[in-house]
Parts: C-alpha cells; sequence; structure tokens
C-alpha cells in the first residue's frame, strides 16, 4: 500500500465509484491492455452513460462500439445484462454478490471486482496480475487453483481497503513483479487474433456498421478464402449477430 501511494497508475475507471462504469472496464480489460482500453471506456461511457442509455441502444450502435479485440459479441451480453439491470433493479446495479452472479454475463470474476472497486467490499479479486503476485511474495504453487487462491486471498485484505489493496496489487503486478520477472506463466493465453474466426467476425461486422450496401456471402469468402466462411456465419446467426437472407448477411 505504502509502493501503490507512490506509484499508482492513473486510470479512468479508478475516478469513479460508479458501479456501471466499474462494470464495463471490467468486460474491457478482458485480455486487453489497459493503454488500448482507455479511449475505448471514455467513448463508451460518453454513448452509454447508464444501464438504462445501453438498454435501450440500437444493434448499429452497440456494433460501432465492438473494435475491441474479440468484442464483437460481448457488447450484445452487456446490453442483455443491462437489460435485466433496468428490469428489476430500475437501472440500479445491486451489491450483493448472488444478485451480481444471477445476472446475464457476469462471472465470478467480474462480480468480485465490482464488489471490491465501487463498494470497497473485501472479497478476494484474482486476475493474472495478482495471482502473479501473490504465488511469487507468498512462494505459493504454480498449481494453486483459483479457489484455493481466493481461500487464501481473502484472509489477507486490509480492513475498509479492500480498494486500494486489489489495486495495488494489480499495479504491483503489471510494474514490477512482471511475468517476464518472475517466469510465473499465466493460466491461458489468448489466441492468435490474425487469421482467426475472430478477425472474420469482426470484419464481418465492420462492414456491416459502415457500409450502405448488402454485404454477400461470397464477398467475405473472396477476403477469407482459407476460413470455413459457413460456420462462422451459423455461429454468428445464433448469436443474434447476423442475418442470413438470399446469400447476403444484414
Amino acid at each position: 500500500l505504502s509502493w501503490y501511494k507512490k506509484h499508482w497508475r492513473k486510470l479512468p475507471w479508478r475516478e469513479t465509484r460508479d458501479p456501471y462504469a466499474i462494470h464495463i472496464s471490467e468486460v474491457m480489460l478482458q485480455q486487453t491492455q489497459v493503454e488500448r482500453v482507455i479511449p475505448y471506456f471514455h467513448k463508451w461511457m460518453k454513448d452509454f452513460p447508464d444501464y438504462k442509455h445501453l438498454a435501450q441502444a440500437s444493434k448499429t450502435e452497440l456494433l460501432k462500439h465492438r473494435s475491441w479485440l474479440g468484442f464483437n459479441s460481448r457488447v450484445l451480453r452487456l446490453q442483455a445484462c443491462a437489460q435485466q439491470v433496468v428490469e428489476h433493479y430500475h437501472g440500479i446495479l445491486p451489491n450483493k454478490r448472488n444478485q451480481l452472479l444471477w445476472l446475464l454475463w457476469i462471472w465470478p470474476y467480474t462480480s468480485a471486482a465490482i464488489l471490491a472497486f465501487a463498494w470497497n467490499q473485501e472479497v478476494p479479486v484474482i486476475d493474472t496480475n495478482i495471482r502473479r503476485v501473490l504465488i511469487f511474495l507468498y512462494k505459493l504453487p504454480e498449481t494453486i487453483s483459483i479457489q484455493e487462491l481466493e481461500d487464501f486471498a481473502i484472509t489477507i485484505i486490509p480492513k475498509g481497503k479492500s480498494r486500494d489493496w486489489h489495486n495495488a496489487l494489480m499495479d504491483y503486478g503489471a510494474l514490477e513483479l512482471t511475468a517476464r520477472k518472475t517466469k510465473i506463466k499465466p493460466i491461458s493465453k489468448q489466441s492468435k487474433f490474425e487469421g482467426s474466426d475472430r478477425q472474420v467476425r469482426g470484419w464481418i461486422l465492420k462492414q456491416l456498421t459502415k457500409d450502405t450496401t448488402l454485404l454477400s456471402i461470397c464477398r467475405v469468402q473472396w477476403e477469407f478464402p482459407k476460413k470455413d466462411i459457413k460456420k462462422i456465419l451459423q455461429q454468428m446467426q445464433k448469436e443474434e449477430l447476423v442475418v442470413i437472407k438470399d446469400q447476403n448477411i444484414i
């Protein structure tokens, strides 16, 4: 905590206690570098400042914000969650973990992060950086499960300082105890974007949000001759991202 007072990173979502803003930032930060998230976060908060605005947005408005890697379907999932918050909680996110976990697309880590950063609740927040710091400093086995790590982490949260404690651990891992320095590997690593299905999905949605003409399936196949476009489009239809009509994508 003393180190954090001198070296903390100034980030926009740390300047608010708004559960909505913190929720959005946590989704954006999943597998994406902090520096890349900042401009997207500012733009999102300007266009959709709360759950009510997000719940009422059109699909076209939402998909204009899909530029983050792998975020094509997550924008629609965020909206589904926002609609639940508006319908069941009058647009105000609940501060109980069981209620948060009931909402669509809020997973255990996200719920813990919202509780800690919005309400300063003493719940363990274990991201990649925090996991690495705890394993290194407390000489824990790298094979330790997340549940075991959470059971340990909750015992060392300073009373009344959960927000600063977890921000400090994150920054210490990002700036001091890096993966290169500690040699501790992350649990998982995001797959390569170039040549992936995610790249195809992103390209399709980008065309649909900027073009006025129909996008044909043939055009997509011509752009990505080595990809199984039929399979990709079937999945996108299932997620209600696109509709196929007369060999065109709309």
